[in-house]
């Protein structure tokens, strides 16, 4: 089974996630995989949108902590190595030239919630979940978008709690674009990949281009990169609770940390 499947409709690539059973969680072979499929279809001429999602349940629940390298103690500057491949990959998708929309079902969290908020739309089934919960094991954003899709208030929020939000409030606060029945999903964003698409090529690039440097002169990128420097730092650092949840994650497994590290917040995700 391919880790990442490329379907191509018409002028459309749908791009999907393919790791049912892990709830899509990006491993290194998928980072891979999507890197080298984003410089595909960067150079595709007849492509005119790509949608981007997630097979099975979910979009993605983030970076596969199961493979999590922070187990080999990793310094600051192995850190920087590590988390600078998840850093491109997101920002590839982000630089992507032509219009991108990703379909999201199910949880969005982490690294897959970046992705998703690299993506120029997001548009959510209505039992979609989206946050970054690895600030509750010691952990941060790897890739800092939420300041610029929400704004400072709310991302403090969301960013110092580790709290999801649902979709209808994704899309009030503006982290997505609409919200849909599940049913209903691969179809809507079908018909909104199909009316892009007849924007022609030129128009689309270009106009991506000239928001992407809109956003990128209030300082995004300088502050994607700041960020990866501080996570370097914050990975590397001692912190009990980090240390506390791979042990967890060592002798009872994933699902058990994952409850323990919820459950000192007083809810689950």
């Amino acid at each position: 089974m391919a880790i990442l499947d490329v379907d191509h409709r018409g002028p459309v690539a749908w791009v999907t996630l393919n790791r049912p059973e892990k709830l899509n969680a990006i491993n290194d072979e998928l980072v891979d995989k999507l890197l080298e499929t984003l410089d595909i279809l960067a150079r595709d001429d007849d492509l005119l949108a790509m949608v981007v999602t997630g097979s099975g349940q979910a979009f993605s629940a983030g970076f596969d902590l199961a493979e999590d390298p922070g187990e080999h103690n990793a310094d600051s500057d192995g850190w920087h190595r590590i988390l600078r491949r998840d850093v491109a990959v997101t920002m590839a998708l982000w630089e992507f030239p032509l219009p991108t929309i990703a379909a999201v079902k199910g949880w969005c969290l982490a690294g897959g919630c970046e992705l998703a908020m690299a993506c120029d739309i997001v548009v959510a089934s209505e039992d979609a979940r989206f946050g970054e919960p690895e600030i509750r094991y010691g952990s941060g954003p790897t890739t800092l978008l939420m300041p610029f899709i929400l704004g400072q208030k709310k991302t403090n929020e969301l960013l110092y709690t580790g709290d999801t939000v649902n979709a209808t409030d994704a899309e009030r606060l503006g982290l997505i674009n609409r919200v849909v029945p599940l049913s209903e999903l691969e179809r809507s964003v079908t018909e909104l990949a199909s009316r892009i698409a007849l924007t022609p090529s030129k128009v689309l690039r270009l106009t991506k281009l000239a928001i992407k440097r809109a956003y990128e002169a209030k300082g995004l990128r300088e502050a994607v990169n700041a960020n990866l420097d501080l996570s370097a730092i914050l990975n590397s650092a001692a912190v009990p609770e980090r240390e506390a949840f791979t042990e967890i994650v060592r002798t009872k497994g994933l699902r058990e940390a994952l409850a323990w590290r919820d459950g000192r917040y007083g809810s689950p995700l």
